[in-house]
């Protein structure tokens, strides 16, 4: 229902648009603006076995955006990733990292965004190509190009203190962290289809996630600030005919001077729902028809005079011996971020896992460097029933840094240099990658 008032206004909306035409309509498109992203990112993972990959690319994004005509703009962007000329042969590494480019490791642009967008005081209405960013459903950009997402979404901040936010997506475009993953319940955790369908398209959500042509996600969402230091927001997300997905999460801050504690809370609930999974089992393109999982997270953070900074995380996610897969937290649509998750390891998702998070960061504003840098260490306590490597039990770890940086002699770019470490991450599976990003915004 929500998907065919969404459109019908669009169709109005474009209708009344066009009508108008003149110096009005000329007037949006001259007084737009354009931006976007130059991108260059370097990435080298080396392997305890005798895989070393690393790649280099060069990409980012051009989008333009109207003026406002009666409350009304449209806009479009594209993406893109393309090689700068370096393959196996003069890269340190024995193969191309596939993360960065498209299927195949080939170099691809796409529309990522094209829609039309009505506001009208603290109300906004989109509908088209876009970015969403919610909890459960991102953009998820850490790689060379985000995902998206066809949709009608509607955004509102009438009401003091709240931020409501209604939505229908209709198909979902994987971005290039999709070629992490190869399906399976390591990709249906971390944000991707469980056949490994092909990502760089705008794919019905059944089909790309599990082979069953399905309605979409209908999904809603209200956030609270209108209590000095309580912040508190609401998430459902119901995939049609697959699972239902409630999101929860709140944090208090008590302020002490220039010392400022934080704790929050994070609970995630899923259910199966409908017969798409039960389909998707009969024509053997997944191995589990039923989902009903939980994860529960704890943070307790600290802040010194806007400096330095961290945090302790603890999570548990439930199990069932039963069922391990689909008693881990699902989400083949854009990826779900758990308190306790790493920077490339997301375990904490996993059925039958203890996870905890320690996070250390400073920055050296006040001493005139437009610098940040953040240390953090996760481990998590995998049990038998977890849904990773069902029937075993271990503790995988992952170490890391990320160092951002502004220089001050030119404007709008940022160097960032990240490090991971992640050790036992499977069956005694370790690696060393280093990332070295370097964003110009215009």
């Amino acid at each position: 229902m929500a998907k065919k008032i969404l459109s019908l206004a669009a169709s109005v909306v474009i209708c009344g648009t066009v009508a108008q035409a003149g110096e009005t309509l000329v007037d949006a498109f001259k007084d737009g603006k354009v931006n976007g992203q130059i991108r260059l990112f370097y990435i080298d993972r080396n392997y305890n076995t005798d895989t070393h990959r690393a790649g280099v690319a060069l990409g980012g994004h051009l989008k333009y955006e109207t003026a406002k005509l009666k409350g009304f703009s449209t806009g479009i962007a594209f993406y893109t990733t393309n090689s700068v000329g370096l393959d196996s042969d003069n890269l340190p590494g024995t193969s191309i990292d596939p993360t960065l480019f498209g299927e195949d490791k080939e170099n691809y642009t796409v529309t990522g965004e094209a829609y039309l967008k009505y506001n009208y005081n603290k109300l906004m209405v989109k509908a088209g190509r876009q970015i969403i960013n919610t909890p459960m459903l991102k953009a998820f950009d850490v790689r060379m190009v985000p995902n998206f997402y066809e949709a009608y979404l509607l955004n509102s901040k009438d009401l003091d203190g709240f931020d409501f936010t209604l939505a229908h997506v209709v198909k979902f475009n994987a971005g290039t962290f999709a070629n992490t993953y190869k399906g399976g319940i390591s990709a249906a955790t971390g944000g991707y289809s469980y056949i490994n369908a092909d990502m760089g398209i705008f794919s019905n959500i059944g089909e790309y996630s599990i082979g069953v042509s399905t309605d979409g996600i209908t999904l809603g969402g209200v956030k609270y600030s209108g209590i000095k230091n309580l912040k508190v927001e609401a998430w459902d997300y119901y995939v049609h005919d697959i699972l239902n997905a409630l999101y929860l999460q709140s944090s208090y801050a008590l302020e002490f001077g220039v010392l400022k504690l934080t704790t929050s809370a994070q609970f995630i609930k899923e259910n199966d729902v409908g017969s798409a999974l039960v389909k998707a089992k009969d024509l053997g393109n997944i191995d589990f028809d039923k989902v009903n999982s939980t994860y529960g997270a704890i943070k307790v953070g600290a802040n010194y005079d806007k400096s330095l900074s961290g945090y302790i995380a603890y999570s548990v996610t439930g199990s069932d011996a039963n069922n391990a897969k689909g008693s881990s937290i699902i989400n083949m649509w854009g990826s779900t971020t758990g308190f306790t998750g790493g920077m490339v390891s997301h375990q904490e998702l996993y059925a039958d896992t203890k996870a905890v998070k320690v996070a250390l960061k400073y920055d050296f504003k006040k001493l005139g460097v437009n610098l940040n840098a953040l240390v953090y260490h996760c481990n998590f306590d995998m049990g038998e029933d977890n849904g990773y490597v069902n029937g075993t039990a271990w503790t995988a770890k992952e170490s890391g840094f990320d160092i951002k940086y502004k220089p001050s002699s030119v404007k709008n770019l940022q160097l960032r240099f990240r490090g991971n470490f992640p050790r036992d991450f499977k069956e005694n599976l370790d690696w060393d990658e280093y990332r070295f990003i370097v964003n110009y915004n215009f």
